[in-house]
């Protein structure tokens, strides 16, 4: 009797080639976010393009749209003072913390993939921040009056503020823009800490996933540490590093905490409309797929995959 696993072996049926057999692996395993997609929210984006081509009247038994075409988008881009300027400012600072982001999840993943007594503790400690960033404590944080108060009154110079820092690297004759950079570093590294659990996480499953063998080889024909680090793990982690770029840069996009998010929540429910809002989404959104096609674009050729 044959085993369910050769019943069901498209390879031997099909008679299909290794990387046709993980292709169509892959369009299984992306099968659930495709269902997903095609049930709850294609006819709500359809709607969304709508309304942002429309303007929005609310009446008794509801509301009424009214096709505006792309009156909406002229007034973003021409009429509304801060959408282009909050837009810009978005994408600089996703552009400053992801390295920051990407670096330090690396290495917090390098150091908790070492064997030491508490290893189990100290990953829960630095996944705590992802708890910590969910919406509804980020909310709580916001409506702390005290804390705010408390944060508004830390007006020390401590030997790493940003002060100290300036004349440290002014004495050093350092850049101006390198200066910015590091003291921007430094005022956002909380939120830095807060921004990288998930990445630790990937990074370490990601470590924990490379055969012991390979090192041992490396290591019988005499490689180094350093060695066995860019010609070994760094290679075998580059599928995730993409991965962990593209999860950054939408993560950051999609804060809670996010000015531009806020602006166009605002907008819909105390600014210009619903409409103006929608085309702000819009907007938004194909940025975002641009900037993510830019990425893979320059780094999918860099990505190795082992097979």
């Amino acid at each position: 009797m044959k085993k369910i696993k050769d019943i069901f072996n498209l390879k031997d049926i099909f008679n299909l080639n290794v990387r046709q057999e993980y292709t169509i692996a892959a369009y299984v395993f992306c099968m659930p976010f495709i269902i997903g997609f095609l049930l709850f929210f294609l006819v709500p984006f359809i709607q969304a393009v709508y309304f942002s081509l429309s303007s929005l009247e609310l009446v008794s038994e509801g509301f009424i749209l009214h096709y505006e075409g792309f009156r909406n988008y002229a007034y973003i881009f021409f009429v509304h003072p801060n959408f282009i300027t909050m837009f810009f400012d978005t994408v600089r600072q996703m552009l400053v913390d992801l390295p920051l982001i990407l670096a330090f999840s690396f290495f917090t993943a390098i150091i908790l993939n070492q064997k030491f007594r508490g290893q189990s503790m100290a990953r829960v400690i630095f996944f705590l921040p992802v708890i910590m960033a969910a919406g509804i404590v980020l909310r709580m944080e916001e409506m702390d009056y005290m804390t705010q108060a408390v944060r508004q009154g830390q007006q020390a110079e401590y030997i790493f503020s940003g002060a100290a820092l300036r004349n440290l690297f002014l004495q050093a004759r350092m850049p101006d823009e390198f200066i910015e950079f590091v003291l921007d570093s430094v005022e956002r590294i909380p939120q830095i800490i807060r921004s990288s659990g998930i990445q630790i996480i990937v990074f370490l499953a990601g470590l924990q996933s490379i055969p012991r063998s390979i090192y041992e080889a490396a290591e019988v024909e005499g490689a180094t540490p350093w060695e066995n680090f860019w010609m070994i793990t760094f290679p075998m982690l580059s599928p995730l590093i993409l991965t962990n770029i593209v999860y950054t840069v939408v993560d950051s996009f999609t804060a809670a905490d996010n000015e531009l998010v806020q602006l166009i929540r605002s907008t819909a429910f105390g600014g210009a409309g619903f409409g103006v809002s929608m085309a702000m989404s819009m907007l938004y959104f194909i940025s975002i797929l641009i900037i993510l096609g830019v990425v893979f674009k320059l780094l999918s050729g860099w990505v190795f995959y082992h097979e």
